[in-house]
């Protein structure tokens, strides 16, 4: 089955993920938007052999496409690189694990080497995305702190840039969707508030803010945290600091790393009981060592090793990233904790989406919905994934 070659197709024999819960049967796509959901029991009506546009799904699982709201590169792409070809390898490896979305994640740097990342996704954008598609920007850092630099190159971090800001989301309307800082740092708050207005997510990282900062910041407009637990200041019982407002704090979404070496088990349980669920997504976090073998990288302009799949810098040994993909990280939590298909489908599409303000158009299986979409195997291998109805990636 070609659905290229057909402006309506239908997939069946399949255990559908739906925002509340699975069913077994079919999904009718039609110009690239999801025209009927059917609940049934056995094969259709029509034999789906003798009728144009039918694909069997062969009891496999049908997913919403992933949207990774956290992700550097992959297959020897760099979003920092700042070339199509780049672009190209991320977009296409990430697809064959099922993301369908994605925020270009930058790195701290120098303002001419973010500029250059801006003018290369406004680009890409322009001239067509032919597998995962970049929704936006995301600009983790250079305004975090020198506490926590974690990965990031300490020589370009800096206090907040407004001006900056406001001249990049004038050269390059609604490209910005996300901005890692540190809610402590001096000019924090006015540009919390200013993010806001332009309807661009505030999320704090890499940041040794107190408790009573990340009060300040949530009050001025910020909803987010970046891979939590990770580059940011720990719990204490006497000083919850960042961690304990992330936890206890519904406005601010958490993002989570789930690969077993970013965060312990327990640690995700205890984030996962503190957390409404619908405030916790997956996200990778990956750099261009993603789907490549072990050896030597770089990220950021720093030396990163990779070993046994594990990202660490040259010096100082710290994480640097990860290689995990949205399935891999989906398998994980359905391994290591007792959430549903259902459960970490949502964090992986659904709240992605609703962070970005999308859900409308997209992050679940819904009639008249762009029918982003991943099927998998009975095993959640990565067989199909199309975006607004087209296949982006077949194993086959």
């Amino acid at each position: 089955m070609t659905e290229q070659a057909t402006a309506t197709w239908t997939i069946h024999n399949v255990n559908i993920v739906l925002e509340d819960r699975v069913i077994q049967g079919s999904v009718t796509v039609s110009n690239g938007r999801i025209d009927s959901i059917l609940e049934d029991s056995g094969e259709p009506a029509a034999d789906p052999q003798a009728k144009e546009g039918w694909l069997d799904g062969n009891g496999g699982w049908l997913l919403p496409g992933f949207i990774d709201l956290h992700v550097h590169g992959g297959f020897g792409g760099d979003f920092m690189y700042a070339n199509r070809e780049s672009y190209d390898r991320i977009t296409g490896f990430h697809a064959s694990q099922g993301t369908t979305a994605m925020l270009a994640t930058t790195m701290t740097a120098s303002r001419e080497a973010i500029e250059a990342v801006l003018e290369a996704v406004s680009a890409y954008q322009r001239d067509g995305m032919p597998y995962a598609q970049l929704l936006g920007v995301h600009l983790e850092g250079p305004f975090i702190s020198e506490k926590w630099p974690g990965a990031q190159n300490p020589d370009f971090i800096r206090d907040p840039q407004l001006e900056w800001l406001k001249s990049w989301h004038k050269q390059y309307p609604g490209l910005l969707r996300l901005l890692t800082l540190a809610p402590e740092k001096n000019g924090s708050i006015e540009t919390i508030q200013w993010l806001k207005e332009q309807g661009i997510i505030a999320a704090a990282g890499h940041t040794d803010a107190l408790y009573e900062d990340m009060r300040a910041a949530a009050d001025a407009g910020l909803t987010h945290a970046v891979h939590t637990y990770n580059a940011m200041r720990g719990l204490h019982h006497r000083e919850p600091g960042t961690l304990g407002a992330v936890l206890t704090d519904d406005r601010i979404y958490a993002e989570i790393i789930a690969d077993g070496e970013h965060v312990h088990p327990a640690a995700i349980a205890l984030l996962l009981a503190a957390k409404p669920q619908d405030r916790v997504l997956i996200i990778t976090d990956a750099i261009e060592a993603a789907g490549m073998p072990d050896g030597e990288y770089e990220l950021g302009g720093l030396a990163v090793v990779v070993k046994n799949g594990t990202a660490r810098l040259r010096e100082g040994n710290a994480l640097a990233g990860s290689s995990l993909t949205m399935i891999r990280a989906i398998r994980y939590l359905l391994a290591n904790t007792g959430l549903s298909i259902v459960d970490v489908s949502r964090m992986a599409s659904g709240n992605p989406a609703r962070a970005l303000g999308v859900m409308e158009h997209r992050g679940s299986i819904a009639v008249g919905k762009a029918a982003d979409l991943v099927l998998t195997d009975t095993e959640l291998q990565v067989e199909r994934t199309w975006s607004g109805g087209r296949s982006i990636f077949s194993r086959s």
